[in-house]
């Protein structure tokens, strides 16, 4: 029996295909029994030796050189069909004499039912070990507190050996616990051992698949991915650490587990989001960053929610302790202008060198708000744009690591977008660690009214991320599986799931009571030894750590906590500047102040706007067959170009690729941007007869340029807007534009406007450049598609319209305001909102002369009536103030009435910051005329209500400023085409009769 083990132990697996060709297998060993019935004395195949030969003939099959040269001869005689004599002839395969003797002898009775068997029995063994890849995770011990199934289900699945009789589901027994059977290619649980017996096969799978760890990652459809994996988590032996790591690891569970008791006792009244129950937590992050260095990272960007932050400030971001401390200090002043945050929002940006590794390591934390999960895109975004300056293409050098929460992470809809962004050229990241902190509760709810999927983190499935579930008691378990995540990335760029199942040792905050609705669960965390006595407890028994150690180690943190404690009492100010999250070297001054407080001149050189003109109209690839309708467009450009002027995409191209000649990065994205919602843009030009033939002809305008992107998103709002604002994050020196399909589209992306864009450098000081692109107008297209609720962002603009600013002869107040809006808006670089054209996009009257835009020019907040009006302002009986689409409309009918030298008609360009000084020129200028505000838009939309209050400070409440427009409404437009002519005639003709106001208060 022994030499029947080293034989096929020795023998290299290539998987139980051959288990098929049973005839072949009826035919050989009918053979054998032929042969032996024809007078041999001795026993050919007794007991265990028949096993024997069945085995070395299916080596045989696999590899007739796997085995002896007589074993060889045999078998392709007999597989030939030669007679028994001819078959075994004079050469007995190369064993003992005994076998010999017995290889003579003994006939094989009921052979072809043996090999079926056989066949049956690999078939089921092969089926078993997939059983346990495929759901042995269902039956892991994940759950420290062993209350609750992971995944919400007590039901053991059938195909798992739980008990003795489960055997008979695969036709086994017993009595084949001892039965050794050749290990298939799907598997690594042999090792170096190609065979084992059926009972040791089930006790290696349910010590890889059924203790701590659950896998889920036989839903990937890729092989190489799975047999990776399977690889590093079933080879006997895999999960050891030395004793230095050992020790490594309790150092860093003490200081996360000190870090919470020392805040506790400090401030037990404070809300903090403690990380008790989930400890393991830092060290977790921390060995992920240590790998990362090793691999080669050097720039890790984080986002995560409110729990466990300020741990992971002091202990995995390295900010200094006395800065987090201070923040408890009710008396703490803000030195710094906005609102601030509450200091479990803040984020934070630190170099230093690993000591893992001995490499320097940037690590950022990205603010975010109590909206959970919408710093994800933010994230990623941020990721995208560190690895695109870095020309980092494989990720290599910049990963980014998003922390969950598990009810969030299954609840947000933001992380499938954002998971649908993972594998998309233009906004992967090559791969994310996320890393799951499942409390197995969110705030009071239980996560069986919670999620309707089995574990938290389902939703990760959909792009075939691998999900590791880890009991979070087993801080060794922990530390593998996070080892094998950033290997996992770095093999194959593409996302990964740590679940850390654990538990909150505390309620929601540090003042909730849990134990109203979860008395059970709370019952059991009350009697949890917590993770750090236990590990502690271990390596002190096995010898790796003594007590006095380990009493060391915990002291010797109190004591820095202590000292960080006593200098943070000198803390009186506290500076939101000094917790950035996305610094711009360069970019400020000491007291964190733009360098420079002046825009540049806009205007660019004639012979440039040509240049570019001629680009946007030609096709700069050989043999590049463009679309029939898009050459009548280039022509229709190149017409424009010698006739000096620009219609808005012409115009758009003119403002981009200047950018790129000076070196401006150019990012625009959102849904249809290469060729345009409206059919106007074309920045990508189609191969009509290549497929994926593609060019963007503004990346050739110039030698020496900067790049151009333009990319189509996914049919998403808020997960790409949030992308965006992350990529707008990383450098002041970039236009980062995304494009809503139509304006009233970014509503879905509200979280990102409201919480991050409009309210992110009041919060955390935090300065970003990008820019929304909204396309807005009635055009009796019905209530979804015409408005794109410019009366929302300008209620959260914060200058105050009872105000009138100041302006002194030294400030000169064109620098701040007139700037052309594709430079970034303002050295400031703050967000930028314009409601962009759509049938004014081909509108013959809305376009621009290149005299508007040469050297010299500059974007004008207010384009004042510069007609007949404007001659003769003493008869002008009413001035009218307007923007957007409706001036068209005005003066058509202006013209139609022949009111030209008694109406004059101003165009406000920029909303918001409201041109104070520009109107008050215009008002001045017809001090006798009726003030008008007429707008396409309801009366309770729009910019009315924003408008009104800033035009009466102006006239210091002397003066009304009437409305005419559409009546108020709770949908934005109507959808019946004629109701909208009709309010349309309406209003126009309110708006020109001049004594409509008559007699009317204000």
């Amino acid at each position: 029996m022994s030499h029947l083990r080293f034989l096929v132990v020795t023998l290299k697996p290539h998987g139980i295909q051959f288990l098929v060709k049973q005839d072949v297998v009826r035919r050989v060993f009918l053979q054998s029994q032929r042969y032996v019935s024809s007078g041999a004395t001795e026993p050919f195949l007794s007991g265990s030796n028949s096993n024997y030969v069945e085995e070395m003939y299916y080596t045989w099959l696999e590899n007739p050189k796997s085995v002896h040269k007589s074993w060889d001869l045999f078998f392709r005689n007999a597989n030939a069909g030669a007679p028994p004599g001819q078959a075994y002839q004079t050469h007995l395969p190369d064993l003992s004499k005994s076998r010999a003797l017995l290889f003579q002898s003994h006939g094989l009775a009921k052979t072809a039912g043996k090999a079926e068997k056989l066949v049956e029995d690999h078939l089921a063994v092969q089926s078993l070990i997939r059983a346990y890849q495929i759901r042995g995770h269902h039956v892991a011990q994940l759950d420290p507190l062993g209350i609750l199934d992971a995944d919400l289900d007590s039901f053991v699945p059938s195909d798992l050996i739980t008990t003795i009789d489960k055997l008979g589901l695969y036709g086994l027994h017993e009595s084949d616990l001892d039965k050794v059977f050749r290990l298939p290619t799907i598997t690594f649980i042999g090792g170096d051992e190609t065979a084992l017996s059926l009972r040791e096969i089930i006790k290696r799978l349910e010590n890889t698949y059924c203790q701590h760890i659950g896998l889920e990652f036989m839903f990937i459809n890729d092989v190489e991915q799975c047999q990776w994996i399977r690889q590093k988590f079933e080879t006997p032996g895999v999960m050891k650490f030395t004793n230095e790591e050992k020790r490594t690891l309790l150092a860093r569970l003490v200081r996360s587990t000190r870090f919470e008791d020392f805040l506790a006792r400090k401030w037990s009244s404070e809300k903090r989001f403690g990380l008790e129950g989930c400890e393991v937590m830092i060290p977790a992050l921390k060995t992920i960053i240590d790998k990362s260095s090793e691999m080669g990272v050097e720039y890790v960007i984080m986002g995560m929610p409110h729990r466990g932050r300020l741990n992971v400030l002091a202990n995995v971001i390295r900010k200094e302790l006395e800065q987090i401390f201070c923040q408890f200090d009710p008396k703490l002043e803000a030195a710094d202008e906005g609102s601030g945050d509450v200091k479990y929002h803040l984020g934070m940006y630190h170099e230093r060198i690993n000591r893992a590794t001995n490499k320097k390591i940037t690590l950022s934390l990205v603010a975010n708000p109590s909206h959970l999960e919408a710093v994800n895109p933010v994230v990623q975004g941020k990721t995208k744009a560190e690895q695109f300056y870095r020309g980092d293409t494989e990720g290599k050098k910049v990963m980014s690591i998003l922390l969950h929460g598990d009810a969030a992470f299954a609840g947000q809809g933001v992380v499938y977008e954002t998971f649908h962004l993972s594998d998309l050229p233009s906004y992967t990241t090559n791969g994310t660690i996320h890393v799951v902190v499942n409390n197995q509760i969110g705030f009071t709810t239980d996560p069986r009214m919670a999620r309707s999927s089995p574990y938290p983190t389902d939703v990760a499935r959909v792009v075939n991320a691998p999900i590791f579930h880890v009991n979070a008691d087993d801080p060794e378990a922990v530390m593998y599986v996070c080892n094998v995540a950033v290997e996992w990335r770095n093999a194959f760029h593409k996302d990964v799931v740590v679940d850390l199942v654990c538990y909150r040792r505390r309620g929601h905050n540090e003042m909730d009571e849990p134990l109203f609705t979860q008395p059970l669960m709370y019952k059991q965390i009350h009697k949890q030894v917590p993770v750090l006595k236990k590990y502690a407890d271990k390596l002190i028994a096995d010898g790796t750590v003594t007590l006095q150690e380990f009493e060391e180690e915990i002291a010797k943190y109190d004591k820095i906590c202590e000292e960080a404690y006593t200098r943070s009492k000198d803390k009186k100010i506290l500076h939101i500047k000094h917790w950035l999250d996305s610094p711009w070297p360069g970019f400020f001054n000491l007291n964190g102040e733009p360098k420079s407080m002046t825009c540049p001149p806009t205007g660019i050189p004639e012979d440039m706007l040509n240049h570019i003109g001629n680009g946007a109209s030609s096709v700069p690839l050989e043999g590049f067959k463009i679309h029939g309708g898009l050459s009548r467009i280039l022509k229709g450009r190149l017409e424009m170009t010698k006739n000096r002027v620009v219609d808005w995409a012409l115009g758009e191209y003119m403002a981009f690729g200047s950018l790129l000649k000076e070196g401006i990065h150019v990012r625009l994205s959102g849904q249809d941007v290469e060729r345009g919602t409206f059919s106007h843009r074309h920045h990508v030009l189609h191969d009509q007869e290549v497929d994926k033939r593609t060019c963007v002809p503004m990346n050739h305008l110039w030698e020496q340029q900067a790049p151009y992107t333009v990319c189509n998103s996914s049919l998403s709002e808020y997960g790409v807007l949030g992308f965006e604002l992350g990529f707008a994050m990383a450098s002041p020196n970039a236009l980062v534009c995304w494009e809503a399909q139509f304006g009233d589209f970014h509503n879905t992306a509200q979280c990102i406007i409201d919480q991050f864009i409009s309210s992110g450098q009041a919060k955390w000081f935090r300065h970003n450049g990008i820019v929304l692109l909204l396309p807005h107008g009635m055009e009796g297209m019905g209530p979804e598609h015409s408005s794109a609720r410019p009366e929302r962002f300008l209620q959260m603009s914060n200058d105050d319209s009872d105000a009138y600013p100041e302006f002194s002869a030294e400030f000169d107040v064109s620098q701040l305001y007139e700037c052309n809006w594709i430079v970034i808006l303002l050295p400031f670089r703050k967000p930028l909102i314009i409601f962009t054209p759509k049938s004014l996009l081909r509108h013959p009257e809305a376009k621009s002369s290149f005299d508007e835009m040469v050297s010299g020019t500059s974007f004008r907040r207010v384009i004042p009536e510069d007609g007949a009006a404007a001659h003769t302002p003493n008869e002008v009986k009413r001035v009218i103030f307007c923007t957007g689409k409706v001036y068209y409309d005005l003066i058509k009918e202006r013209k139609n009435q022949d009111l030209e030298k008694h109406v004059a008609i101003t165009r406000l360009e920029q909303i918001s910051p409201f041109p104070f000084d520009l109107v008050k020129e215009e008002l001045e200028k017809y001090p006798g005329a009726d003030l008008v505000w007429c707008q396409e838009e309801h009366k309770n939309i729009g910019y009315y209500d924003y408008v009104k209050p800033r035009f009466r400070t102006i006239v210091n409440h002397t003066r009304p400023i009437w409305y005419v427009g559409r009546e108020p409404a709770a949908a934005p437009a109507t959808g019946n085409k004629n109701a909208h002519l009709v309010s349309l005639r309406r209003f126009l003709d309110t708006v020109f009769n001049l004594e409509a106001f008559e007699g009317k208060m204000f």
